[in-house]
């Protein structure tokens, strides 16, 4: 499919003249990848996009040297730096900072999942999941985009649409009346559903909306508005989500409303009370960064492209909505340049004008890239770089987290070699014997267990054990010498999350024959220090408004 039928716009002039073409394409590549899960092959993409293959070469390797997606072999693959472009509107918007807390103690208390969703013309966007984990669970994704009409959040959206809006709406609903444009969803079956339009005004009058199986069979849901205090207008929709096993839509109505409504006015408590946000600085430099890039790689660099995604990222805490001016000021581009990718934007749909001259961010940001990587996991994150670190040293590579008195492996890049560590993920160790155990034993206070020798080199005195992690706390990594197994030798450095907390660790291990300490000190670990950052960055930005699971 050429293009996303829900981002269809036909009551909507045509590309005006101004518009930048090479950040249209870009776009469209980006939001490909999105509904494919994250990966694409290049040959679908030109299928997909309806490009010339030489133009989705130069779209993909811009944006792969932009850093949001990775060529893999005949793929390309979204990386977490794309999510920066979602994480700079959620950021904007306030919304998931301020009530996500409330979010979640909801669902803990209820043991049900509780979901926040904005509007996006005639969908739903979702800006917070805090999901249960069963066998029959929510898998809904923060920026997935859903029909309003099968939605619990739909028609109280609706209550507030415009003439405009109800036509945009029927106009999508005969254009895909299958819903083949909202990848999230089932396809539509041949049953026409509830009356949408009486729906909303039943919404109207209640001040809540059901959902009783409009998405698929057993998923129920129940949904209030959370209003904006300012304006009175609905900020966003609180949804408690369950299965017809647990309850019908009527038993959630009836058992679950009130504490529904009772923590809806606790959220609009916290955006009355809340303080403006202070604004946090741009990033800087891009402009300068983009044309550097293209002195270097030429044609296959495509820079408009570039530059046109700094103004998305030109948004964000404290800078919901800027000035043109503004924007080149972010950016370090021309006005003229920041101008074109505004009203490409605009076009686009990403950024809408917020009166006074200036624009803000609109939920479809979250339709480039955000989706597939909303629930990655740290093994996730760490996989390509673990295969990257193998390549650069030639020794297998492993990512390892703590559980109880153990460390267990978690992901793993093993390399081909006749004699090599033979380690598969879900291997647990005594912490204690192992570098990866003991840079996370450092974090403390832990509980190594009983230290029994493994290996006459074992260390199983207590007090030499305690000394040994604050040596690794102080140096910031471990190297342990044929304490788990004769013969072998490991180096391991501490993984962070944005908070400076030790989540897991990065080693390498070796056969003593294969390398001496200081050979492990001088060019393995300068190494890892560097794959551990480039995990870091990742999860700092896959993290900032989504859990990440570290196994």
């Amino acid at each position: 499919m050429p293009a996303d039928i829900a981002d269809a716009r036909p009551l909507v002039e045509a590309v005006p003249a101004e518009a930048v073409a090479p950040l249209i394409r870009g776009v469209a590549v980006l939001r490909q990848l999105t509904d494919a899960g994250g990966t694409l092959s290049l040959s679908g993409m030109e299928r997909a996009t309806g490009l010339a293959r030489s133009t989705v070469d130069r779209i993909t390797a811009t944006l792969a040297r932009v850093g949001y997606v990775r060529l893999d072999g005949r793929d390309a693959v979204l990386t977490p730096r794309v999510m920066e472009l979602g994480n700079a509107y959620l950021a904007a918007l306030r919304l998931p900072s301020l009530l996500d807390a409330r979010a979640d103690a909801l669902a803990d208390e209820l043991d049900e999942s509780v979901s926040l969703a904005v509007a996006d013309r005639d969908g739903i966007r979702f800006i917070h999941q805090a999901t249960r984990r069963r066998a029959m669970s929510l898998s809904f994704r923060i920026g997935d985009l859903l029909p309003a009409e099968r939605t619990a959040p739909g028609p109280l959206f609706a209550t507030e649409w415009t003439e405009r809006d109800w036509a945009r709406w029927r106009e999508r609903r005969a254009a895909d009346p299958a819903d083949r444009g909202f990848p999230a969803v089932p396809l539509r079956s041949s049953s026409p559903g509830p009356d949408f339009e009486r729906s909303a005004v039943q919404a109207r009058e209640d001040g809540w909306a059901l959902d009783d199986q409009l998405i698929e069979p057993g998923l129920v849901a129940l949904s209030v508005p959370v209003r904006d205090p300012r304006t009175g207008a609905i900020a966003c929709v609180a949804s408690i989500v369950s299965h017809t096993s647990r309850h019908t839509a009527e038993d959630l109505r009836d058992s679950l409303l009130p504490r529904l409504r009772a923590a809806v006015r606790t959220m609009e408590e916290d955006l009355r009370e809340a303080p403006e946000g202070d604004a946090v600085a741009a990033p800087s430099g891009l402009a300068t960064w983009t044309g550097a890039s293209k002195q270097e790689l030429g044609r296959e660099f495509v820079e408009s492209l570039a530059r046109g995604l700094t103004v998305l990222t030109a948004f964000g805490a404290g800078r919901a909505e800027l000035t043109l001016t503004e924007v080149a000021q972010a950016t370090g581009l021309a006005r003229a340049t920041a101008r074109r990718a505004l009203i490409t934007y605009e076009h686009l749909g990403l950024v809408t004008p917020s009166g006074d001259r200036r624009f803000a961010l609109t939920p479809r940001v979250l339709a480039l890239g955000f989706p597939p990587l909303s629930r990655a996991t740290l093994p996730d994150l760490a996989l390509p770089h673990l295969t990257a670190l193998t390549t650069r040293i030639h020794e297998s590579a492993s990512l390892a987290i703590l559980v109880d008195q153990d460390i267990q492996y978690t992901a793993r890049v093993a390399t081909s070699r006749v004699m090599s560590v033979n380690l598969a993920v879900g291997t647990r160790l005594p912490a204690y014997a192992t570098a990866l155990g003991r840079v996370l034993l450092a974090e403390g206070p832990a509980d190594p267990g009983e230290l029994r020798a493994l290996t006459p080199h074992t260390v199983t005195d207590p007090a030499a054990l305690a000394a040994a992690l604050e040596t690794v706390r102080c140096q910031g990594y471990a190297l342990v010498e044929e304490e788990l197994e004769v013969g072998l030798r490991s180096i391991a450095v501490p993984v962070r999350d944005h908070t400076g907390r030790v989540v897991a660790a990065l080693n390498t291990a070796t056969h003593v024959a294969r390398r001496t300490t200081e050979e492990c000190v001088r060019d393995i670990l300068p190494e890892l220090k560097i794959t551990a950052g480039r995990i870091e960055a990742d999860l700092r930005v896959t993290g900032r408004f989504t859990r990440v699971p570290v196994s």
